[in-house]
């Protein structure tokens, strides 16, 4: 078993996807894990062999070109077969945008596995993957192979159920509004500018955020600022109080406490972790 662990910055798990480790297994007959729970998104990708993965409410046969995305917190078990185990890689990661692309791949905790054509079109990331372990710039490298993965994985899933008019109109909301955010962050624009933006009541438009990212329209904002801000930081040509203004906040004691609660760390202190 080889585990891979990525050095990403103080950010990890708060800006859009993060990854976070990840590693392969040529599984011994009858190799089992669980039942248990884990913290993040695990994804699992079967290269050859069979297995058994195990949710509260159903069961899978998996095989190769097939897998499983473990979901935090949910009790899970799974077991090799005993006559072709299969061999497997798995990737940790977190973020904002992980509801998003599980949701356009159809996976959720209802149906948490998928399927790639052609079966064995993932393997190549995964190699990529390890190759790229300890490299110059291997996270960013990382990063973009997990988004490749899970376009993969995207491409390879059922087309979406016809006749859905409330989802299309809902994601016309969020998407305006995340244009919006995006175009305005360094002002300061609040919740109910983006909702009379888009012209809908800051409650429901803020259900719709948590439904589709796990966080509320408010909590987004701040989300995104802070990622911005983070990069930002990394210009040792802008001061704390230059990158407080970039990003909406004229007050750079109220920039630092809510940089502060979002990554865990002062300004200051993780500029001088970079």
């Amino acid at each position: 078993m080889e585990i891979f662990n990525t050095t990403f910055s103080a950010l990890q798990g708060q800006i859009d996807l993060s990854l976070l480790f990840f590693g392969m297994e040529k599984c011994e007959p009858g190799h089992n894990w669980g039942p248990g729970l884990r913290n993040t998104y695990i994804l699992h990708y079967i290269h050859s062999g069979r297995g058994v993965f195990r949710t509260k409410e159903s069961v899978y046969e998996l095989e190769a070109g097939q897998g499983f995305v473990i979901m935090p917190d949910t009790l899970v078990h799974y077991t090799a077969d005993e006559t072709d185990p299969w061999v497997y890689s798995w990737v940790g990661f977190k973020g904002v945008n992980v509801k998003p692309l599980l949701q356009q791949a159809h996976i959720d905790m209802k149906r948490p596995i998928f399927t790639v054509y052609p079966a064995h079109s993932l393997d190549y990331f995964f190699e990529e993957l390890e190759s790229t372990f300890g490299t110059r710039g291997s996270d960013v490298r990382g990063l973009s192979i997990l988004y490749r993965i899970m376009a993969d994985i995207i491409s390879s899933s059922p087309e979406i159920h016809p006749g859905r008019k409330t989802t299309h109109s809902h994601e016309d909301y969020i998407q305006k509004s995340i244009q919006y955010i995006e175009s305005s962050y360094s002002q300061k624009i609040t919740v109910l500018d983006i909702a009379r933006f888009i012209g809908l009541d800051r409650s429901y438009l803020s259900g719709l955020f948590k439904e589709r990212f796990g966080l509320s329209l408010q909590a987004f904002l701040l989300e995104y600022r802070m990622s911005r801000a983070s990069e930002l930081l990394q210009n040792p040509e802008l001061s704390v109080s230059d990158v407080s203004r970039s990003v909406g906040y004229t007050d750079p004691f109220l920039f630092s406490k809510m940089f502060k609660k979002t990554v865990g760390m002062a300004p200051n202190v993780f500029r001088s972790k970079l």
